[in-house]
C-alpha cells in the first residue's frame, strides 16, 4: 500500500510538471476521450440508442448500399465511415456534397440509404443532397450535434451527439467533435458486421492483401503435403529419422502408428538433446514426443503463430478428423507469404 501511495504522489507530480507539446497533448487527449465517453453515455441513456437501433435497421433493410456524405473535415471522416463499412461486408461509397449538385447525383439510386455527416447540421453544400433524398423517398441518416438543424429536421434517423469542447484552444478547428462522428461511424459498421454473422473468412475476402490478407490465409492453403510430408513408423531406428529429417527439411520428423495416426514427433532439439554414441540405433519412440500439437488445415495461419510462439516451436502437422497427417506447415512458410 505504502509503494501504491508513493506512486500515486509521483505520477501526480509528474502531470504537475508537465508543460509544452507534452501538457497539449494531455490535454487534446483528455479533452477527445470526454467526448467518446458522452457519447457512449448519449448511447445507453436511450435517446440516442433508440436512435442508433433504427439506423442499424434502416441501413440492414436497404436493398443498395450506403451512401455517406459530407463537407470539410466530416467528409474526410465520412470517407473513412464508408471505406471501413465496405471492407466489413456493408457496400457504401462516399459521394462529396459538391460533386453531387454537379452530376453525381446520380450515382444515388432509391434502394440505397444517406449517411450524411454535419457537426452543425447547416452546411449548405448538403442541401441537394438532402432535397434529392426526399424527393426520391430515399432514407436519409444524420450524423449531426443538433436535431433542430436543416439537416436533423429532414432526417430519417437522427443521430444526435452530445456536444463536447473542442480539443482546440480557440474552439474552432474540428477536434473533438470529428473524433466522435468517427466512433460513431466505427460502431455503426461494428453493429451491421455483428448483425450480419460476418466472420474472418468473409472479412479476407475483402482483404486479400498485405499481411492482414496472409494472416487470413487458411493452413490449408498454405501446407506442404503428399511426398513432401516428413513421417516414420514407431518401429523405425533415429538413424531413418535422420536421414527423413534431413531430407525433407522442415526439422522435425512426424511418427505415425499402423492406421495413419500422428503418435508423435522427433525434432531437431530432441536430437540435441539424446545425442550420444547409441543415438542411431535407438528406437524412435524412445526419443519421441507422443501426442504432439497439431492443426487442422481450416485453421487461419494468424492462430498458427501464435501456437508457434506459444510453444517455441517452429513446424506444425495439419491433420484431419482422424488425427492422420495430411500437411504441415512451417514458420518459414508463414515468414515467406507476410503472416509473420
Amino acid at each position: 500500500m505504502r509503494y501504491s501511495a508513493v506512486m500515486e504522489i509521483d505520477v501526480v507530480q509528474s502531470k504537475q510538471s508537465v508543460s509544452g507539446p507534452r501538457a497539449s497533448a494531455a490535454r487534446t487527449l483528455r479533452l477527445e476521450r470526454a467526448g467518446i465517453s458522452a457519447l457512449e453515455q448519449a448511447v445507453l441513456d436511450g435517446e440516442l440508442g433508440d436512435a442508433f437501433d433504427a439506423a442499424v435497421a434502416c441501413i440492414s433493410r436497404a436493398a443498395g448500399r450506403t451512401i455517406v456524405t459530407g463537407m470539410g473535415k466530416s467528409g474526410h471522416v465520412g470517407r473513412k465511415i464508408a471505406a471501413t463499412m465496405a471492407s466489413t461486408g456493408a457496400p457504401a461509397y462516399f459521394v462529396h456534397p459538391g460533386e453531387a449538385s454537379h452530376g453525381d447525383l446520380g450515382m444515388i439510386r432509391q434502394e440505397d440509404v444517406i449517411l450524411a455527416l454535419s457537426w452543425s447540421g447547416e452546411t449548405a453544400e448538403l442541401a441537394d443532397i438532402i432535397t434529392y433524398a426526399r424527393r426520391f423517398s430515399i432514407p436519409l441518416i444524420a450524423i449531426t450535434s443538433s436535431r433542430e438543424s436543416a439537416l436533423g429536421r429532414q432526417a430519417d434517423v437522427c443521430l444526435r451527439l452530445p456536444k463536447s469542447e473542442e480539443a482546440c484552444p480557440n474552439g474552432l478547428a474540428p477536434t473533438t467533435s470529428t473524433t466522435m462522428q468517427l466512433a460513431m461511424g466505427d460502431a455503426l459498421a461494428v453493429a451491421l458486421l455483428e448483425a450480419r454473422g460476418f466472420t474472418a473468412s468473409d472479412f479476407r475476402l475483402f482483404h486479400p492483401g498485405g499481411k492482414l490478407g496472409a494472416s487470413l490465409t487458411f493452413v490449408r492453403e498454405m501446407m506442404h503435403k503428399g511426398e513432401r510430408l516428413p513421417l516414420i513408423t514407431p518401429g523405425a531406428r533415429m538413424g531413418e529419422a535422420i536421414l527423413e529429417i534431413s531430407a525433407k527439411g522442415f526439422g522435425c520428423v512426424g511418427v505415425t502408428d499402423e492406421a495413419g495416426r500422428l503418435v508423435g514427433i522427433v525434432t531437431d532439439g530432441d536430437l540435441r538433446r539424446h545425442m550420444g554414441p547409441d543415438l542411431v540405433a535407438a528406437s524412435v519412440t524412445d526419443v519421441m514426443t507422443a501426442n504432439p500439437t497439431a492443426v487442422k488445415g481450416d485453421l487461419l495461419t494468424a492462430k498458427v503463430i501464435e501456437i508457434l510462439n506459444a510453444r517455441k516451436i517452429t513446424a506444425l502437422f495439419v491433420v484431419d478428423e482422424d488425427n492422420r497427417p495430411v500437411g504441415i506447415i512451417h514458420l518459414h512458410d508463414l515468414l515467406r507469404a507476410g503472416v509473420a
